[in-house]
Formats: C-alpha cells, structure tokens, sequence
C-alpha cells in the first residue's frame, strides 16, 4: 500500500515526513496542496487536516496529522527495517522525545518565523518585518550554543545514533542555510558543523532534495 502525503514536497513539514519514508524504504505519493493558492483551508484538506495545514498522510483507511506524530508512528511501525529512529530502551526513547520536544518548541518556531518574514509574505506582496528577523536570528544563535554542548559529548543529540530528533531538524536548517544565508548559525559551531555535513548528506535526505529538484 502506498503512503499519500498531503503537502508541497518543498515544504518543511512534509519534508520532515518524507525523510522519514524514505529512511525507512516506505513507498509514498506526493498529493500536492497550493498553500499560495490557500488550498490548506479548502473543505477535502480540511477534512484531513482541520487546522488547515500541511502535512496529512493516508495509509489504507489509516490516516494522520501532524509531521511529527506522523514520523513517530512510521518510525514503530517499521522498526525492524531501516534505522532504529526511535531508540530502544526507555531512556533512549526519552532522549529521543526530549530533542523532538526541543526542536518543536525551542527550535522550529524560530525559524517558522523567518521562513513567514522572508519568503511567505514577500510572495504574497506584504512587507517583511527585518527587526523580527534579527530577533529570531539572535534567539537561534542561543538555540545552537545549546546544540554545540551537547554534541561535543555525542555524536547525534539523542546519542551515539542518527534519530527522529536530528531528522527532524533537516528541513529547517535547509532553509537557514541554503535560502535565507544564515548558515553562519551552522558553520561557527564546529560540533553543529560537523553533525549538520553528517545528517544532510544521509542518502535518504539526498534523494529528497533530488526530488524536489533543489
């Protein structure tokens, strides 16, 4: 059965989704929804997704929302094929929610911002806000001071392994980097250097990008 992800493949929160299928080797198709165009609030998306976001999955008759309760269940559903995304005792599992919950609430929302400032409202004629801007880029540099302690003491945030919590970050630090030149919030890191060069170059991540044609 082939997974249906609701969303634009170059949106942030379905990428989160479809690197995690793709780890993971789970067949999907990409059902496209026009954010520009406000498709999200249309009644057949809302129906899938009452808040009127991205992304939304249908598995079978199973379907979910939210990217992060989304890669959570794909990660246990195929836990005994491709990388252990989740961990395996308990405390390794706590780690991993512990980073997801940081990346949720102390990261994604930074960014979320900037994303909103510079790229959305720009494309829907209105002004950027360029003050938020820096605030939010003086509250991320704070983030990953956080990211570069932990990881001078482990090689992913959750531990010595690659997880949901650094899969997560992926399509966010893509856009800091690659889109809006804050990539000197990764590159004055080492630790955050060298984990980002090491996550980004994963080859589910790579065939990603190959598909959104970045």
């Amino acid at each position: 059965m082939v997974v249906k992800v609701f969303g634009p493949i170059r949106a942030a929160c379905p990428q989160r989704v479809m690197a995690c299928l793709l780890e993971l080797g789970v067949e999907f198709e990409v059902v496209p929804v026009d954010l520009q165009a406000g498709e999200q609030k249309q009644p057949h998306i809302l129906a899938r997704q009452p808040f009127g976001q991205v992304p939304a999955i249908e598995d079978g008759n199973f379907k979910l929302f939210e990217s992060r309760a989304i890669v959570r269940y794909y990660a246990a559903k195929y836990a005994a094929r491709g990388p252990n995304l989740l961990g395996k005792t308990l405390e390794e599992k706590a780690l991993v929610d512990q980073w997801l919950e940081v990346e949720s609430h102390n990261f994604n929302d930074l960014v979320f911002t900037v994303v909103l400032q510079l790229m959305i409202l720009p494309s829907m004629g209105e002004h950027s806000d360029f003050a938020l801007v820096r605030s939010c880029e003086e509250k991320l540099k704070k983030v990953f001071d956080v990211y570069e302690e932990r990881l001078s003491k482990s090689t992913y945030l959750a531990g010595s392994y690659f997880s949901l919590a650094d899969l997560s970050h992926l399509p966010a630090i893509r856009f800091l980097v690659d889109e809006f030149k804050m990539g000197h919030l990764v590159t004055e890191r080492k630790n955050v250097n060298d984990w980002w060069k090491d996550i980004s170059n994963r080859p589910a991540w790579k065939k990603l990008m190959k598909l959104a044609q970045y």
